[in-house]
């Protein structure tokens, strides 16, 4: 999977959680809490949600990894 198809996915997924964020102006640099208005239940329901369409089998350890678009990205390339 390339990184446009990453970004893709994890836009789609971050917009099933929080369908009120404008994906289209999501910085990529920024913290997805620091830009939207997503509490930590949503933040963990995003990263359950990167596990399963990934199959990636993320730690709990490592959801502080997965908190901007381009972190996403970073780390999903490596699965």
């Amino acid at each position: 999977m390339n990184e446009k198809e990453i970004k893709e996915k994890v836009l789609n997924l971050l917009g099933e959680i929080a369908p009120e964020v404008d994906l289209e102006n999501v910085d990529p640099k920024v913290s997805f809490r620091e830009q939207m208005d997503i509490d930590s239940m949503d933040y963990l329901n995003f990263v359950i949600a990167l596990d399963e369409e990934f199959e990636a089998e993320i730690p709990e350890s490592d959801y502080t990894k997965f908190m901007s678009l381009n972190s996403c990205v970073e780390q999903l390339k490596q699965i």
